[in-house]
This record gives structure tokens, C-alpha cells and sequence, in this order.
């Protein structure tokens, strides 16, 4: 009786125990098939809890100019609070975007050829597709830097003045208003030379020298008539052409003076005309510094030197005349200053202050 009771109380417990097991693996097989039906404390799923939405949105615009018309290719660069930059280019209505912008604060910034950056700020808000309207670009400022040498600004200023006409008609090249005269090179006081001695009217001032000549009869020895005419036009002409070449063409080129005479055109009166007759006797250089003035003293004695050979023989004087000559030459660039300092510029068309 004892036994038949401890079998059948084993016999129950294994039936439990066997009840429990199935009930178990039932159970863990129906939490596999329906994750949702293990749900955390207070109901929400992993889903539904704000922390993990995505908080992003979208800005967007178009570029426009002063006038309103569409800017393309224009660079819109976007800086979140947080995150790396972003860059796009505008289309060809001038239009751009931005998707998958981090909620908040952004500045943008808008960069186009020929126009002002322009900065925009604003904030964007999660699943918001945020509209700038129209930027309007403002024109930028245009800034260059132009290197002009020294012998352009030179070739400018002697194309001035080679304008420069007493009354529009008697040439006045070997003079210089410019505040800031540049030296010419050796080029082109050879050009200049050529110009002024070659210039029509200078034939016909060396035809009235030689007229006057002809009437007082100086340099009897060339005789009356035309051909004592011919003969004082020559020697004038000579003369004058020896002058240029040599103490405004050759002399300044190898001595590296300036040939011009350098309007001063402030100061008293007095200073303007010590001024004036101290530059017969004194040149500037093409260093800039003042220094004896070789080229116009060693030219007219080279002239007259030259112009003893052919003058008739009995007025030539040799030396004496020479030197006589030389000063005479001196003397009348002084006064030649003067006028220049207080009446040339008045009547010479083109002396315009530059």
C-alpha cells in the first residue's frame, strides 16, 4: 500500500513536470513570431520614441541680380550649426536646394563673378522644406592693378607734345607742361629731332631767317639775287638742323640728358624766371638730377663750328666767332625760357596741365 502510494505521487510529478516544459517552448515560440508583444515600460515602441526621428530638413531659393534676372552658376555654400559644409551651384533659372539639413541654425552664403558675396541666415526645423524666396546680388566692387613702364608713360607724354603749335601752327615739341615728365630714351629724342626739324613750318621759319638775311645783306659774300638767296637758306637750314642733331638728338642721348625744357609754371615771379634763365645753363638729367648742361652748350659750339666751314670766308672769324656764336646761342635760350615760362603756354594749343 505504501509503495503503490509513492509511485502513483512520482508518477504525478513527472506528468507536471513534462506540462511545464511544453508550456514553456510554447510560450517562447509565440514571443519569436510577435517581437511586438514585448513592449518596454509605458507602452512605446523603440519607433515612437522621439530621440530617434531623423532631424533633418530642406532649404531652398533662387539667385538673382540687381535687376531681377536669374544668376547661374552662382556658389551657394551652407554651413549648419553643426556638421560639415554643404556647396551647390545654381541651374539655369538660378534656383538651388539643400536636402538632409540638420535642424537649426544655418548661415548661407552666395558667391558669384562680378557681384558682392551675400550671406543669408535663418533656421530650419525637422521634416521642414524651408523657401528663401529671391537673394538679390548686389554688383561687387572692381579692383585692377595696371603696370605701366616708364617708357610707355614716356612715348604718351611725348605724343602730347607733339601737338603742342605756337597759334596752332609753329611747332613747340621741345617743351614738357607734364608735372611729372618721364625721360625719353635715346629713341625717341631721335624721333623728336627728325619730327620738329623735318616739320613744314620749320622750312618755312628758316626761309624768313634767310629772308631777312638777304634783305640786311648778311653774308655779303653769298651775293644778291636767288642764288645768294638759296645760298643763306642753306647755311640757315644747315645751321639749324646741326643744332638739333647734335644738342637735342646726340649729345643728350650719349650724355643721358633730357633736350626738353621743363615748365615750372608755380612759384613768384622772380623764382619762375631765375628759374627760366638758369635751365640755358642747366639741364636734368635722365637720373632725375640737375647737372650742367652739356648737351646744349657743346651742341651750339659743335654747330657753329660746323657753320665756319661754310660760311663765306671773309666772315669767318675762326674761333672767336665760334664762341661768340656759342654765347649768343646761350643768351637767346634764356630769353627762349622766359617766354616760354609766361607767354608760350598761353597761346600753345595742347599745354593743358596733365
Amino acid at each position: 500500500m505504501k509503495k503503490a502510494l509513492i509511485a502513483a505521487l512520482v508518477l504525478i510529478a513527472s506528468l507536471a513536470w513534462c506540462c511545464g516544459l511544453e508550456a514553456q517552448q510554447t510560450s517562447s515560440q509565440a514571443a519569436a513570431e510577435d517581437p511586438g508583444s514585448h513592449r518596454p515600460a509605458g507602452g512605446a515602441t523603440n519607433r515612437e520614441q522621439p530621440g530617434c526621428e531623423e532631424a533633418t530638413g530642406g532649404v531652398r531659393g533662387t539667385v538673382v541680380d540687381p535687376n531681377g534676372a536669374v544668376v547661374r552658376g552662382a556658389l551657394v555654400t551652407m554651413g549648419p550649426a553643426a556638421g560639415a559644409a554643404m556647396q551647390a551651384t545654381t541651374g539655369d533659372e538660378g534656383e538651388f536646394s539643400f536636402d538632409h539639413v540638420e535642424a537649426g541654425a544655418f548661415q548661407l552664403t552666395v558667391t558669384a563673378a562680378g557681384f558682392a558675396p551675400k550671406s543669408v541666415s535663418g533656421v530650419v526645423r525637422a521634416r521642414e522644406n524651408l523657401s528663401l524666396g529671391l537673394i538679390a546680388l548686389s554688383i561687387g566692387e572692381i579692383s585692377s592693378n595696371v603696370s605701366v613702364s616708364p617708357g610707355e608713360i614716356a612715348r604718351e607724354q611725348l605724343r602730347t607734345q607733339e601737338t603742342q603749335r605756337l597759334l596752332g601752327v609753329i611747332p613747340n615739341y621741345y617743351v614738357s607742361y607734364d608735372p611729372h615728365p618721364e625721360p625719353l630714351s635715346a629713341r625717341q629724342k631721335t624721333e623728336l629731332g627728325f619730327k620738329f626739324t623735318l616739320d613744314p613750318v620749320s622750312f618755312l621759319v628758316v626761309g624768313a631767317i634767310a629772308g631777312v638775311q638777304q634783305a640786311d645783306n648778311t653774308y655779303s659774300g653769298y651775293g644778291r639775287g636767288a642764288q645768294g638767296y638759296a645760298k643763306r637758306y642753306g647755311a640757315a637750314y644747315a645751321t639749324f638742323f646741326d643744332g638739333v642733331l647734335i644738342g637735342k638728338v646726340l649729345l643728350p642721348s650719349l650724355l643721358k640728358q633730357d633736350p626738353l625744357y621743363l615748365y615750372h609754371g608755380s612759384g613768384t615771379i622772380r623764382h619762375r624766371a631765375l628759374y627760366a634763365m638758369a635751365c640755358s645753363v642747366v639741364r636734368k638729367g635722365d637720373n632725375g638730377r640737375w647737372q650742367p648742361n652739356y648737351s646744349s652748350i657743346l651742341g651750339d659750339l659743335a654747330a657753329g663750328g660746323i657753320a665756319n666751314t661754310y660760311l663765306p670766308a671773309k666772315d669767318r672769324n675762326g674761333a672767336g666767332l665760334t664762341f661768340q656764336s656759342a654765347a649768343i646761342n646761350i643768351a637767346g635760350d634764356a630769353v627762349g625760357n622766359l617766354v616760354q615760362e609766361f607767354l608760350f603756354r598761353k597761346v600753345t594749343t595742347h599745354s593743358g596741365k596733365r
